[in-house]
């Protein structure tokens, strides 16, 4: 019996591989989402039933789950160069010269795009991901394996004729679509927005839940090769091969005979880049002989055989008419440039965003500046500069405002850093508002009837001020509203009422708990049972909690002692929302580690550290955040440190490696 069911978990992940590569990398999908997702899901209920065929490189660790609270530091077995930059055709022509000083024969060049992203190097021994490395400083980056298993470009598993032992190098980015979703779910949560893509992308794959990386959509570009033995004469051949063995290619690489066709290439991308789904800053340019690469060589920081042209960034002239100033859910003070409408780079743009007081006394700016405005990869472009030519000397310089442009109250700037904040949290229509939207969104309690429209109608009618307030409407409150029919009105407290059942650790993120995010909040449910647990909780012990550092456990600390969020926790309870945790809803599939206590620590190949705590719930174990007395079992993976070393010393824990743990639940 065990066999046939590891037999149908092998032949599920080779099937659900294979379609990822019809459907990521030859962009032929073959079967339908819905059957996609059907047999991830019987793979998955197959894999948590028998954790002991657990496959670090299975299609279900494309979901994410795994929690890494430091990400190691890796050497790379081969330096990541950095590119030198040209930014001019008499900039390339001066490399091609230098190209033929030391090679006699004709040389080819690969052009390709450059993507705007952050690079990765992955390992695969034997056909297989073994790891994925930053690339940090060029001699060493961080090990985010766990994150980069979720990109779906990414093949976790090769085919065809691969060589043993290589290393694929790459750059992680956001699509435009991806990104612009995910800043519409952070406006949509009261939350600010991120910039731009590449740096959205690069701070993802630092990510501590690898199920969050997931959720942001990344997408990957595999463009380098890079072993001892070497399977092919050009860096050509080398992509062609790749795609064969699973890995996404860029479709708008060319091989150029010469460099009049280098410039042909360049000259198209740099009308034709803003047509593209992702954004690019250049064109890398590369040698396409890999035994004239070896020829030319390096020099200390790049190689001598590539080279990044890089894009010109888009500038434009207009005028300022006025700068206004945003208020944030958290009470960020953010200025905004509003500009007479100018077309940049495909787009009109009518605000550029001025960060704070220092950019803005940077600047110099006054009022009806003639302003230069450049869009380089930025959401909200921004102004480079000012035309004082253009200057009236009667215009007076631009002062940042003292208070906040909704209440009124006296702004404060906290010491090392630039940003102003409204100190009038509860009180202040953008940060109430703001919290609102965080408390109903999908995430938290989940009300859908409620949008940002009517949340800021009913705060304009005095009708609700904190989350609690919600639960006291009623149909002839809101029926009078604009735009209220009875049927709206009854959706509304319909969701109300039936967000009464969403759980205590999804609460918790919705009271709005300053740096208490969604994965925090599921730790804080899992070690306080209860809303009062974790109000009577003090810094030291909230601290011992795995993914709590000081600074968020003084904001737990600091949000309880507001007497008026007391009053509104006593509210939501009386009015019967979850502020405890449920009964344990775990399915337990046996007694045997009864009465036992457990703790993980170190890097766990066989098994996340989440599906193991899972593992030890179902089977009547519990799970600790400590080493105590209280711990009878600590599991040690890779590189154990402080809590290892405090279990030796206790010297009353049994210390066990991930298949020991296995063995002892399969008794």
């Amino acid at each position: 019996m065990s066999e046939n069911i590891q037999q149908k978990i092998i032949e599920l992940r080779e099937e659900l591989h294979q379609h990822n590569y019809y459907y990521y990398v030859l962009d032929e999908p073959t079967i339908s989402d819905f059957e996609f997702d059907a047999k991830l899901k019987e793979l998955q209920e197959l894999e948590n039933l028998h954790p002991e065929f657990f496959d670090p490189n299975s299609p279900t660790l494309r979901v994410g789950g795994e929690i890494t609270k430091n990400f190691p530091t890796v050497q790379h077995q081969f330096r990541m160069y950095s590119l030198d930059n040209s930014y001019d055709f008499n900039d390339l022509e001066d490399w091609e010269n230098r190209i033929i000083k030391t090679i006699s024969d004709p040389v080819e060049f690969v052009a390709e795009l450059k993507f705007d992203g952050a690079s990765i190097s992955i390992l695969y021994e034997n056909g297989k991901m073994k790891e994925a490395v930053t690339r940090g400083d060029g001699f060493q980056g961080d090990e985010i394996t766990a994150n980069v298993r979720t990109i779906s470009d990414i093949p976790l598993v090769l085919k065809g004729d691969f060589p043993e032992w290589f290393f694929m190098r790459g750059e992680i980015y956001l699509t435009r679509k991806n990104f612009d979703k995910i800043n519409a779910r952070r406006e949509e949560e009261g939350l600010d927005l991120f910039m731009n893509p590449r740096n959205t992308a690069a701070g993802s794959l630092k990510i501590q839940d690898s199920g969050e990386v997931r959720k942001r959509c990344l997408s990957a570009v595999l463009y380098q090769f890079i072993a001892n033995d070497i399977p092919a004469q050009t860096h050509w051949e080398l992509l062609q091969s790749a795609k064969t063995w699973g890995f996404k290619i860029s479709e708008n690489a060319k091989l150029c005979s010469n460099l009049n066709e280098v410039k042909d290439f360049i000259n198209y991308w740099d009308e034709k880049r803003h047509q593209l789904p992702f954004e690019i800053d250049g064109i890398v340019l590369k040698v396409n002989s890999l035994k004239q690469q070896q020829q030319l060589g390096y020099t200390a920081k790049s190689p001598r055989w590539a080279i990044a042209y890089k894009f010109k960034a888009e500038m434009v002239e207009t005028e300022l008419e006025k700068v206004t100033y945003q208020v944030g859910r958290t009470g960020a003070i953010t200025p905004v440039a509003n500009l007479k409408p100018v077309l940049l780079a495909g787009t009109i743009v009518k605000r550029a965003s001025l960060h704070n007081e220092d950019i803005i006394k940077k600047l110099g700016l006054h009022e009806r500046d003639f302003v230069y405005v450049e869009k380089g990869g930025e959401i909200i472009p921004k102004i480079v500069g000012i035309n004082l030519g253009k200057r009236n000397p009667a215009n007076p310089e631009i002062q940042y405002i003292k208070n906040c442009p909704e209440c009124g109250t006296e702004l404060i700037k906290i010491e090392d850093q630039a940003i102003h904040f409204c100190p009038n949290e509860m009180h202040c229509p953008p940060q109430v508002i703001g919290r609102m939207i965080h408390f109903v969104s999908r995430k938290a309690l989940n009300i859908e009837s409620l949008g940002q429209e009517t949340i800021a109608q009913l705060n304009r009618e005095k009708l609700i001020e904190n989350p609690a307030d919600l639960y006291t409407l009623t149909k002839e409150q809101l029926l009078p509203l604009e735009r209220m029919a009875e049927k709206s009105a009854q959706n509304i407290l319909d969701g109300i009422e039936k967000s009464k059942a969403i759980p205590y650790e999804k609460v918790l993120f919705g009271i709005g708990i300053k740096h208490v995010g969604e994965t925090v909040a599921k730790k804080l449910a899992k070690n306080f049972e209860s809303i009062d647990a974790l109000k009577n909780a003090s810094v030291e012990e909230l601290i011992q909690v795995e993914d709590i550092g000081e600074k968020i456990a003084e904001s737990i600390v600091d949000f309880f002692k507001n007497p008026e969020n007391i009053v509104m926790i006593e509210r939501l309870k009386s009015y019967g929302v979850q502020l405890e945790k449920g009964e344990n809803a775990t399915e337990v599939l046996s007694n045997t580690l009864e009465n036992k206590t457990f703790l993980f620590t170190g890097k766990l190949s066989l098994f996340t550290r989440e599906s193991a705590e899972e593992m030890v719930e179902k089977h009547g174990g519990k799970n600790i955040s400590a080493v105590s007395k209280n711990l009878n079992y600590l599991v040690v993976g890779e590189k154990a440190g402080s809590k290892l070393k405090k279990a030796q010393e206790l010297g009353t824990v049994t210390i066990l490696d991930e298949q020991q743990f296995l063995d002892l639940i399969n008794g």
